[in-house]
């Protein structure tokens, strides 16, 4: 019988290149804002940005989990600087973080990461635990996660415990029973250890650990083989 009931995992760097992504969809959003909005493209400068980023994290402590939130907010601040009314600002910077978003959502997956889901799925509940905003459906994960609980959901970000122990609480398990699967070493590793799971460590680009660095349960070079390390950590 297997003592596993549960596994989690991170999304982004662990199932796609995010910072890839970002780019296309940032460039995306700009695209958008010159034909759209074009007032609005003297105001969304490094710099300008770098100080509207810094007075909405100010201003908004409580939401500086909830990425979706603070992109957009930053937005409505570069268009109330263009000029637009507050209607419209808030108008327009939704329909620029819509723009966004879309692309945000055009996962390219790392070789592996869909056979990988499907075997995991097959036997366990699959949750994602991120500190990002995808959007498990339109990335095309529905299929094998059962649930995902983001950052903005929990009020915190991992290597917090809340983040952890959301989806145990959920399930009604103990940590010692659940797997976490994630490519940062102190955001999913130390995280999930700390609060009693055990881990993989995906480290798709050969990171060499120091003697400092949590150790995982497991460690993998690729997606292939975190089936075979899962089967390891359950058979004990």
């Amino acid at each position: 019988m297997s003592k596993i009931r549960l596994i989690t995992l991170d999304l982004d760097n662990t199932l796609w290149d995010v910072e890839r992504i970002i780019i296309k969809a940032e460039q995306s959003m700009v695209q958008w804002l010159t034909e759209h909005v074009p007032e609005s493209m003297a105001h969304y400068q490094r710099e300008n940005l770098m100080q509207i980023r810094a007075r909405v994290l100010a201003d908004f402590k409580d939401k500086a989990h909830d990425l979706s939130f603070m992109r957009t907010q930053v937005l409505f601040e570069v268009m109330q600087h263009a000029g637009l009314n507050e209607k419209q600002a808030r108008e327009m910077a939704q329909r620029a973080f819509d723009v966004f978003f879309e692309g945000r959502n055009q996962v390219v997956f790392f070789p592996g990461a869909i056979e990988m889901l499907g075997v995991l799925s097959e036997r366990f509940p699959l949750y994602a635990l991120t500190n990002g905003n995808a959007s498990i459906e339109k990335a095309g994960l529905s299929d094998f996660l059962q649930g995902a609980y983001s950052s903005a959901d929990v009020g915190a970000s991992k290597p917090h415990p809340d983040m952890f122990h959301a989806p145990l609480q959920h399930l009604g398990l103990n940590p010692n029973e659940a797997i976490h699967i994630g490519d940062h070493l102190l955001d999913d590793i130390a995280g999930a250890a700390d609060v009693g799971m055990h881990t993989i460590w995906v480290n798709l680009v050969n990171t060499q650990r120091t003697s400092a660095d949590p150790v995982p349960t497991r460690e993998v070079a690729n997606l292939a083989a975190v089936a075979a390390a899962v089967e390891q950590i359950d058979a004990g």
